[in-house]
């Protein structure tokens, strides 16, 4: 009798296991599948998320639901989805936000290196480095001068503490070693209105919010913060070949999934993203932000948002 209860349990364990392994080889099964955007609809991240959710859905032949879940600082959409379970149904668009809010936050209800399984990188877009238009300068070389001429009197202005706009203009005075005063905001567009008035002076905008004012002329732009002229703004000079050598800053978007995702599914989303990144609808929702595609590895995204968190941490906590 113990040999037949052996047995039988013997040939329920096989049977799960073997259901298991078939319910993994069957990913994605028809069900649909949730792309979690950390901020509210109608930016930039919402932008990319909704069409790379619509690519991504054409290329695995699922439906993908953008699931908007915003709140301090994409946090609160980034613990969603480390909570998740890990089947390669519940995927996260995450931004350069997630770099810096360890340096920004005392406590995070998770770790974005360890609680997440990089797929890769969707895009990256430069910042703009503009000024009011009466502002007295007219390249980076002239304002770094002037910055030095006037310590404390130039101030910048961000979307927000901890906004890439805020980060990327602190890198900005760090590198050039000048003393610039932050002014905080809520959002891009009341912030667009006071450097156009002259309330505050420069700002280091993203190129989708700024791009309007920059061929509006109401606003200067002095240069661009990729390490080279961007391909969708060539007239636009590098920061770091115009007065800053070394400056580089990215606005950028990556997709996720939560950790211990089986390899397997990680490399079909990955295959999958690639595929989505080369499709016209894509390509000109990158077009329209002048933001350009990714398509790294998973190993690399990983080694990228590693260094990114660093970077980030040493601008803002100088190393400690």
């Amino acid at each position: 009798m113990n040999i037949l209860r052996m047995f039988a349990a013997a040939m329920l364990a096989g049977a799960g296991l073997a259901g298991s392994m078939a319910a993994q080889a069957a990913w994605p099964a028809d069900r649909p599948m949730s792309l979690v955007v950390p901020f509210p609809p109608g930016g930039a991240t919402d932008i990319v998320g909704r069409t790379l959710a619509e690519a991504l859905g054409k290329q695995l032949h699922q439906t993908v639901i953008v699931d908007n879940r915003g709140g301090a600082g994409g946090t609160i959409g980034a613990a969603y989805v480390s909570r998740a379970k890990p089947d390669g149904y519940t995927l996260f668009l995450a931004t350069i936000a997630h770099t810096i809010a360890p340096s920004i936050y005392d406590t995070l209800s998770y770790d974005f290196e360890k609680d997440f399984a990089p797929v890769t990188l969707v895009a990256s877009s430069p910042n703009m480095l503009i000024v009011n238009k009466d502002l007295p300068v007219n390249s980076v070389a002239d304002l770094i001068r002037y910055a030095e001429a006037h310590p404390g009197e130039l101030n910048f202005g961000s979307a927000g503490t901890g906004s890439i706009e805020h980060v990327s203009a602190e890198l900005f005075a760090r590198t050039a070693k000048v003393d610039i005063r932050h002014v905080p905001y809520k959002g891009s567009g009341p912030m667009l209105t006071d450097l156009i008035s002259g309330q505050i002076q420069m700002a280091m905008e993203t190129s989708g919010a700024s791009i309007g004012q920059i061929r509006a002329h109401t606003v200067k732009v002095l240069g661009v913060s990729s390490a080279k002229p961007s391909s969708y703004f060539p007239e636009i000079p590098a920061i770091d070949e115009s007065g800053l050598p070394g400056y580089s800053s990215l606005t950028w978007y990556g997709l996720l999934a939560p950790a211990r995702t089986p390899a397997d599914v990680v490399d079909k989303l990955h295959q999958a993203a690639i595929a989505a990144l080369q499709s016209p609808e894509m390509k000109q929702t990158l077009q329209s932000i002048g933001a350009d595609p990714g398509g790294n590895t998973p190993a690399q995204f990983a080694a990228y948002i590693a260094e990114q968190t660093k970077t980030w941490h040493e601008v803002l906590k100088g190393g400690k």
